[in-house]
């Protein structure tokens, strides 16, 4: 029979190698290694035991290289379907990263594997071989001699006092004198529950043995329903475990292990209540029935004023997608906006839904995925990841705020969650359905262009109007430390809120006390040693932390360049500003929602809670309370600043910006009550603040696209910043340099009719994070597998440059900012 070649993805290569790796299956394995597995192989000169997944099977030619023997399989079945396999390959093309990376991306982190190492002497190895090795050797070879199983290395070091990290043993096998045994041990198990059921040893007697009275109650009870846990039976008959252990050891009955699946603790019973649609939702809700019917690939937009009921259209939607059997997939942008959508589809939709966020424990992951695989969950809602949810079936995706930056990630791979609900959606021929009040520029773009299909809902639900919206200006004295944060208009209208038993939202995208502390004597600002960035006053914990890399030191007036004591603090984060809230109105209830204040598990499922139930008046926090939140008896919003991220330098400032008060702006007034929003600037003629007073989209989206077209800034380009990161900034500014040279000069030879453009290197707004320097370079262009093939090339040729080996250098295809 003609022998199989496997083609393997391999852990930790280099984008600059990286590959499907030809490896040669031992006929004992033939049964085991398909697409899909993972599998343990030797790797590179030394052959050290690597992980990979099989991609694909091919014959064995006869005049094929002498190749390595696959060594392991490490999964029973495959973990990857042929379409998973496929969209890995896709992100390695279009993210520049390895295989093995786009695979791990999709699997839960509790599938990984732990390689255990053992050892045990070579029972071929004579007496005079041993006198070639040396004190240290002849100490481990003498310990493994009195053992007669193979010893693991961590143990084997331990014992004889070495290091963990000395390879001592490691040697010795490879020299022949150790034999060497490589497990997989999952880092997360299987939960399983203790059944017991009656043995066949007690149905084959012919007479059952005198039993005690206890005793006699078990096995009734076993015998009226077949197995049942020991806790179950210990329950229902009343009895200890001793009983049961007995009974076992007589033979009476077995123990089995049944594995269950570990579930989030927020999910509830299902109440599934009928949803009435308006006319408006009704057109939407038909139009994007018949094009998931139309068995192909579509891509919608579903552009809706804040409270139009977006999310009933799309539940009527999952309905009918659910009938065909098919799966559906719900991302939000951010884990903030789960626990409430997650409480209307699990009333809904039951045991059908499952939750991917990072806020579940790897064992809930891990049981939640399986869930998807087996067919048992044929919704998958959460953030990001739950785009890899391992449909075999998919039929809808939906991504709601589908405008958001987090749908991009910033870690290899740098992945749009977008693009692969794309590609998804294109292997089964189902419906990508982009959902928000405020799409993105690009998407809106396309849908106007007919490469999406639009549907517009331009009226809110039920009775509910578009909140009051007032602008207030904001100036700030000299001292800054003694403006008030809350505008005489916004005090009224929290006052009035309190006294009509009504609930407030106030937004501050700034955690801490203080955002930054200078001298007063000198001007030195108190910046954090790793990064270019100030450090933020923490009141609670009288520190001065940086928001990036987390360093911390306690606060001292004294300063560091001058050492006079005269270091103020400047700025206002959300801990100044609950205190403000507290002195002007001491009988509200503040409830503060950022980073510092929901560090625990469920502590921000538990915060909304409170707040829906009434236990709080005012919702004080930062762009986690913006979005996505429906609270009918929330009737003010206050935006205490918005003007950093107005004027910052990104060319999505105006976007964002528009985006952002759009959004907490439509937090008030969804209930029977009409809602007020309070916007706080020192610029209050500013257009873009003046369109998202109205709510007036379309204007703020001819203002910002004809600038965009002006520009060349996306939808008319692609941006692809490649970025450089070091310890040393001259070798690393020096390596954006070299980097751009080869780029000039590659183009001009070979790639003439590549049409780019280039800025920079350029230092970003921020130099420096986690003590490495930054450089990039920025390129307009079209992304094109030429364009893709011109810089994979150049990222090849960078990495065999040894002058810049300390210097990592990565692409990002439109990235959510270039600062």
């Amino acid at each position: 029979m003609q022998r199989m070649i496997a083609k393997v993805a391999v852990e930790n290569t280099a984008f600059s190698f990286d590959d499907a790796f030809d490896y040669a299956i031992p006929e004992k394995l033939s049964k085991d290694v398909r697409p899909g597995v993972r599998v343990l192989v030797p790797f590179g000169r030394g052959s050290k035991k690597r992980q990979g997944v099989v991609f694909a099977l091919r014959e064995k030619s006869k005049d094929a290289v002498k190749l390595k023997n696959i060594a392991a399989v490490l999964d029973p079945s495959p973990l990857l379907n042929n379409e998973m396999l496929r969209l890995a390959v896709f992100m390695k093309d279009e993210y520049f990263c390895t295989l093995y990376e786009a695979v791990k991306a999709m699997l839960p982190t509790g599938l990984g594997l732990n390689l255990v190492t053992s050892y045990i002497v070579n029972p071929d190895v004579t007496d005079d071989m041993l006198t070639s090795l040396s004190p240290d050797e002849k100490s481990v070879f003498s310990f493994l001699s009195d053992k007669s199983v193979y010893v693991r290395g961590d143990r084997l070091l331990k014992e004889l006092g070495f290091k963990q990290d000395f390879p001592i043993a490691e040697k010795m096998a490879d020299k022949g004198f150790l034999i060497r045994n490589i497990d997989s041990v999952r880092r997360i198990g299987d939960a399983t529950v203790k059944m017991v059921k009656l043995s066949e040893f007690y149905y084959a007697l012919r007479e059952p043995p005198k039993f005690t009275a206890k005793q006699k109650q078990v096995v009734k009870f076993l015998t009226d329903t077949g197995s049942a846990s020991v806790k179950e039976v210990c329950y229902f008959t009343g009895v200890t475990t001793a009983v049961v252990t007995t009974l076992e050891r007589k033979g009476i009955l077995e123990f089995f292990d049944n594995e269950v699946f570990r579930r989030p603790k927020f999910l509830h019973g299902a109440n599934k209540e009928n949803i009435v649609l308006t006319s408006e939702q009704s057109a939407a809700f038909k139009d994007l029935c018949g094009r998931f019917q139309s068995d192909k690939a579509e891509t919608s937009l579903l552009f809706g004023v804040t409270g139009s009921g977006k999310t009933k259209v799309y539940m009527r939607l999952i309905d009918e997608v659910l009938k065909t059997g098919k799966g559906c997939i719900v991302m939000v942008p951010e884990i903030s906006l789960t626990p409430q959508l997650l409480s209307l589809f699990y009333n809904r939709y039951g045991e059908k839904v499952a939750v991917f966020h990072s806020a579940l424990s790897m064992g809930e992951r891990l049981d939640e995925w399986k869930r998807v695989k087996n067919g048992e969950a044929k919704i998958a809602l959460g953030t990001r990841s739950a785009v890899f949810a391992p449909f075999d079936n998919l039929g809808l995706v939906i991504m709601d705020e589908e405008q958001e930056g987090t749908y991009k990630s910033e870690m290899s791979p740098r992945y749009h969650a977008k693009d692969v609900a794309a590609f998804r959606i294109g292997c089964h021929n189902g419906l990508l359905l982009l959902a928000s009040a405020t799409p993105s520029l690009t998407t809106y773009a396309a849908a106007k262009s007919g490469i999406y299909s639009l549907n517009v809902l331009k009226n809110r639900y039920g009775n509910a109007v578009l909140p009051e919206v007032i602008t207030t200006e904001m100036k700030y004295g000299a001292d800054p430390t003694k403006t008030k944060n809350l505008s005489d208009e916004l005090t009224l209208s929290i006052k009035e809120t309190l006294e009509n038993k009504k609930q407030a939202i106030l937004l501050l995208n700034r955690r801490g006390y203080n955002t930054f502390a200078a001298c007063e004597s000198c001007g030195k600002v108190m910046t954090c040693p790793n990064c270019s960035i100030s450090l933020t006053y923490h009141s609670k914990n009288g520190r001065l932390m940086c928001h990036y890399c987390g360093y911390s030191e306690p606060f001292t007036n004294v300063c560091r360049e001058c050492g006079e004591k005269s270091v103020v603090f400047s700025g206002t984060g959300t801990q100044r500003l609950e205190e403000e809230l507290h002195d002007s109105f001491p009988e509200a209830r503040v409830l503060r929602l950022d980073a510092d204040t929901t560090t625990s598990r469920y502590s921000f499922e538990n915060s909304l809670k409170k707040f829906t139930n009434g236990e709080y008046d005012i919702m004080l926090g930062t762009q986690m309370v913006a979005k996505g939140l429906d609270f009918p008896n929330v009737t003010l919003v206050g935006i205490i600043s918005i003007d950093q991220q107005l004027y910052n330098d990104d060319y999505k400032s105006a976007e964002r910006t528009f985006d952002l008060l759009t959004q907490v702006i439509g937090r008030a007034g969804r209930g029977d009550s009409k809602g007020r929003a309070v916007i706080q600037t020192s610029f209050p003629e500013n257009e873009i603040i003046r369109l998202a007073e109205k709510q007036d989209f379309e204007a703020f989206y001819n203002l910002e696209i004809s600038m965009r077209k002006a520009m060349i800034y996306p939808p008319y380009c692609n941006l692809c910043v490649v970025s450089f990161t070091g310890s040393d900034e001259m070798l690393t500014k020096s390596a954006s340099k070299v980097f751009l040279n080869m780029l000039k000069e590659r183009q001009k030879n070979d790639f003439a009719d590549l049409s780019i453009i280039v800025l920079g290197p350029i230092a970003p707004r921020i130099s420096k994070i986690s003590g490495k320097y930054r450089f990039r370079i920025i390129i307009k262009c079209k992304n094109t597998k030429k364009f893709r093939f011109f810089l994979s090339g150049l990222l090849k040729d960078y990495a065999k440059d040894g002058r810049f080996s300390a210097v990592t250098a990565f692409a990002d295809i439109d990235p959510e900012s270039i600062l």
